[in-house]
């Protein structure tokens, strides 16, 4: 009995052994509203002379060179911990256009990673654009393009907002598509707005079928600020969200952010509200419930939040440390806080 006993002992340890000798090939993929990332040029064509930088009247380039940098110093560092490496797929809202992006790439905490840019100016009457920066070293993409979201006001006009952003590529040797989002405002309230947010999660639906006419079982990501959470309509009714793996069945969309606002997870805060809009979200083919990692999968989903990013004293305390405030700029970063996840595989 006891030679037994010794001998699934022996087995154990070398099984234990084994699997903590494997390695894992870490990505990480992240969504981050940049808040009001706009450039000191004003652009005729946009009303974006109502942006924040643009109010501010003095040392308004030093300024926009702040902004730029507390705003890679943020992506430099998510999921640094356990990826190595800064995320090789971001997605990004509130930013005025291409240039803004290059500047941000440009920056002394990005320039080493060598990211790529995506980019289209979208009919949002601001000039508040989508955009999505990718490390060139480890993501191809091979197809982009632009969805609009064609909306009308209840009195005829029509509502010019942002676009949706499909980037279609090869991580490694596996084909991904992300769809970056920044749905329509609650602007009225959320009853109200409702509606606007619907079609937009109805938009996304579209894009998924265009995706299946030619990748029949699609490893999709869906990232951006949904104005809305993980609970409301136009998750759960629109787009058929899943919060348990257990529920989810091929083709379904898995979101791991429901059950973390059910915990009090939080990405912003308003009127001592607390929201979680910015949300990433993926099809069944990313979700594991086994050990199986032979190909990329899901891992780990989280909201970065160091202290740094929270306001720490005053009215606003425990609020995301934002850039702008009271007609000036803050020293802070944003109103959101990113979204990341870990895409790990086994390396054999």
């Amino acid at each position: 009995m006891k030679r037994l006993t010794l001998l699934v002992l022996l087995i154990l340890m070398v099984v234990q052994a084994a699997f903590s000798q494997k390695k894992y090939d870490i990505k990480t993929i992240a969504f981050y509203n940049l808040e009001n990332l706009f450039d000191i040029v004003d652009d005729t064509l946009k009303l974006d002379e109502t942006s924040p930088i643009m109010e501010i009247k003095e040392n308004r380039a030093a300024i926009y060179q702040l902004k730029l940098n507390n705003m890679a110093k943020v992506l430099s560092e998510i999921g640094l911990a356990e990826a190595k490496n800064s995320p090789v797929i971001i997605g990004v809202a509130e930013i005025e256009n291409y240039g803004v992006l290059e500047d941000l790439v440009n920056t002394s905490f990005l320039k080493d990673k060598q990211y790529g840019i995506i980019h289209y100016d979208s009919p949002d009457i601001r000039g508040i654009d989508v955009g999505f920066l990718y490390q060139t070293n480890f993501f191809k993409p091979i197809y982009h393009e632009i969805f609009e979201l064609r909306l009308w006001g209840d009195d005829g006009y029509r509502i010019y907002t942002r676009d949706q952003l499909l980037v279609s590529g090869y991580l490694g040797d596996e084909l991904i598509h992300i769809i970056v989002n920044h749905w329509p405002s609650r602007l009225g309230g959320e009853a109200k707005s409702r509606s606007k947010r619907e079609k937009a999660a109805f938009l996304n639906t579209q894009i998924i079928a265009k995706i299946k006419e030619t990748d029949a079982n699609p490893k999709i990501i869906l990232m951006g600020d949904l104005n809305d959470d993980p609970s409301n309509s136009s998750l759960k009714n629109i787009l058929k969200t899943k919060a348990k793996k257990s529920e989810v069945q091929d083709g379904d969309i898995y979101n791991p952010m429901e059950d973390m606002f059910k915990r009090g997870q939080n990405t912003l805060a308003y009127r001592d509200n607390i929201n979680l809009f910015d949300q990433i979200m993926f099809t069944s083919p990313l979700l594991t419930t086994t050990n199986d990692f032979s190909s990329y999968k899901m891992y780990k989903p989280a909201i970065f939040k160091p202290q740094y990013l929270t306001t720490q004293t005053g009215k606003y305390k425990g609020y995301p440390f934002r850039s702008f405030g009271n007609g000036g700029f803050t020293g802070g970063y944003s109103d959101h806080y990113p979204v990341y996840l870990y895409l790990i595989k086994e390396v054999f």
